[in-house]
């Protein structure tokens, strides 16, 4: 047998198109994409922390306005400036970030790949996808919630204008967002604008308020407020959700367009604005409902609403390609089934809609909205899943800067420990809001959670039950050596997940035709903890016998599984490739459950509904649907 590989760049292709694209415009778009959800917290963070804090409208507490202040000041400083732009962004995994890629780091970086960080990469995205659910449904209410303050007598439209704004954005996932996509970055630029000058206006009637940056005021109120501090510590947090996305975007815009849009305008804008805020209920005691808003000039008051139910509807939008992206990479892990996948561009791979994940997630935001009903209401389930993604973030972060930054243990420490130990206190904080509404993104965690321990142990049960059944493929080699067969002209590719054994499909192919194709290909494919694998490590091509060969091809989790481009890379090994005499073979397994097996037997159904809900191996790996023969089986589990 001999094995060879192809020639290559080594490089994916987004890599080479990220380094030679235009900075501010990636600065710009990076504005629009990364920072939508943080941009929007201004609306509704500060305004529930003066809730919890006790501030009733006409008399509020100067010390405790600091207090606040700071404590908004300083979690946006540590989490999002320290933790994320210092260091999260630097583990990226060849570029790509988000939970699942830091998990593949940190796993790959560990002997024996060892199940806990497997454990919690599973933990963190389910997490993000319970925060999926929510950022649409509080950040546009919040938003449409300004028609409160600039026309009352319009507030029982508030609720029935964000389901019809909700529904609108769902409806055009399908069109794609490369049309939409140009003015994202403009219009959050905008926003972030008026952010900061909104705020800059009212900081120069109280100066005073710039006080706040000391953070003796944040442990002052948190000593002397132990009673409210946790629920405080939980509407503060609201001012760094969002903070996530800065990781999770990584791969499509890189580091330095982040990090720069970050400190160039994202940070000062909100810290302007929440000092601004500060400032105006001091000044303006009465107005504590929706500072946010009263805050605005009289003139200004409607333009600002439009503009911030815009900046929400960009950050939803954000917020579910990132769930497209995240469902896509635990596919590809093999950590959920293969649910359908629809591009929406030409050029651009990242850019997709999945019709099942959409409807799922379209009904979960109209029945939190219908729920809730405020966005106040939807802040008490905002939080714990945001906060349990930090911290398993920071702690997958721990690992990768021991095992493969090589750190020692005592600067490891001295730097991890103090972002695990703020994570860990600002995730108590947002537990104690469970039974108000908290229990709701954690309910879709540990439902998705079980949902991939189900897949990954149906799938295993699956191997085992097929492999019994299997002949080793040198057995059937050995017996054709022995005596040829009858050939036809062509060249058949048997798809198998077993890189061993001898495909089912050829093995009743050859029980009921009783010949074979002058070229037979045993096909796996391979998913690398490498986010890209370039064209030079992509194929594995082996020569087993004059009728037979095997070829591995391995893709990224990011990448699109295409089978008969990447057969085209085979050509230049020798492989003699040609799609119009070629016949794809699959096997198509019908699972039955068995009370016997290694899982329940309501599980086993859940199990069997997951793979009868899997798109179709022909359209998952871009097969011609002209030359695809299906050869059916049954397997119990």
């Amino acid at each position: 047998m001999t094995s060879t590989k192809p020639p290559g760049n080594g490089l994916p292709a987004e890599d080479d198109h990220r380094g030679t694209a235009n900075f501010p415009l990636l600065v710009l778009a990076a504005l629009g994409v990364v920072y939508g959800d943080i941009g929007t917290s201004p609306i509704y963070a500060f305004r529930e922390a003066l809730k919890v804090s006790g501030q009733v409208s006409g008399m509020v507490d100067g010390k405790q306005i600091l207090g606040l202040l700071s404590l908004i000041v300083w979690a946006l400083t540590s989490i999002v400036a320290v933790k994320y732009v210092g260091f999260v962004l630097r583990a990226d995994n060849k570029g790509e970030g988000g939970t699942l890629s830091l998990m593949s780091l940190a796993r790959e970086s560990l002997e024996g790949r060892p199940v806990w960080v497997l454990v919690l990469g599973i933990a963190g995205a389910s997490l993000f996808l319970g925060d999926a659910i929510i950022t649409p449904a509080i950040s546009v209410l919040s938003a449409v919630e300004g028609l409160e303050v600039v026309a009352p007598q319009l507030s029982h439209w508030v609720v029935p204008t964000t389901v019809v704004i909700i529904t609108v954005l769902f409806l055009v996932q399908r069109f794609g967002t490369g049309g939409v996509a140009s003015v994202f970055g403009p219009v959050t630029a905008l926003w972030f604008l008026t952010l900061g000058v909104s705020g800059l206006a009212h900081i120069l009637q109280q100066p005073l308020i710039l006080s706040a940056i000391n953070p003796l005021h944040a442990i002052e109120f948190l000593g002397t407020h132990t009673g409210i501090s946790v629920p405080v510590l939980g509407a503060v947090f609201l001012a760094v959700t969002g903070a996530e996305a800065l990781y999770v975007d990584l791969g499509h815009f890189g580091r330095k367009p982040i990090v720069f849009a970050w400190f160039a305008l994202v940070f000062p804008s909100l810290l302007l604005n929440y000092f601004g805020q500060g400032a105006y209920v001091l000044s303006h005691p009465e107005d504590i409902e929706h500072p946010f808003f009263a805050m605005q000039p009289e003139w200004a008051q409607f333009p600002v609403v439009a503009l911030a139910t815009a900046a929400t509807v960009i950050a939803s939008q954000a917020v579910i390609s990132g769930a497209y992206s995240l469902i896509r990479q635990a596919m590809h892990l093999n950590l959920l089934p293969r649910f359908s996948i629809r591009h929406t561009s030409e050029t651009q791979a990242g850019q997709i809609y999945m019709p099942q994940i959409n409807g799922l997630l379209f009904v979960a935001v109209i029945v939190l909205v219908i729920t809730f009903r405020n966005s106040s209401g939807l802040s008490a389930a905002y939080g714990i899943a945001v906060t349990g993604e930090m911290l398993i973030t920071a702690i997958l972060l721990f690992v990768v800067v021991r095992r493969v930054w090589r750190w020692r243990l005592t600067l490891a420490l001295l730097v991890i420990a103090p972002l695990i130990l703020i994570d860990t206190s600002f995730f108590v904080a947002n537990v104690a809001k469970f039974a108000q509404g908290g229990w709701v993104p954690v309910a879709v965690a540990l439902t998705l959670a079980f949902l991939m321990q189900t897949w990954i142990s149906g799938r295993r049960l699956l191997t085992i039950r097929t492999r019994a059944d299997e002949v080793p493929l040198t057995m059937i080699i050995d017996n054709l050596t022995r005596k040829k067969p009858s050939t036809v002209p062509g060249t058949a590719v048997f798809l198998t997940s077993d890189v061993e054994g001898a495909p089912t499909a050829l093995l009743h192919s050859m029980k009921h035709y009783k010949v074979l194709h002058e070229h037979n290909i045993i096909l796996s494919v391979l998913t690398s903890p490498s986010p890209y694998v370039a064209d030079d490590e992509k194929i594995l091509l082996e020569r087993l016998h004059p009728l037979f060969s095997r070829i591995v091809i391995t893709f990224g989790y990011m990448e699109t599984p295409n089978i008969p481009r990447a057969l085209i890379l085979a050509r230049k090994l020798g492989l003699k490739f040609d799609i119009m005499s070629t016949t794809f073979f699959l096997s198509r397994r019908t699972i039955l459950p068995s009370d016997k097996g290694g899982m329940p037997l309501w599980q086993d159904r859940v199990f069997i509904a997951l793979a009868h809900n899997a798109s179709n191996a022909t359209e998952y790996f871009r097969l011609p649907t002209g030359r695809v023969v299906e050869l059916g089986i049954q397997v119990t589990i």
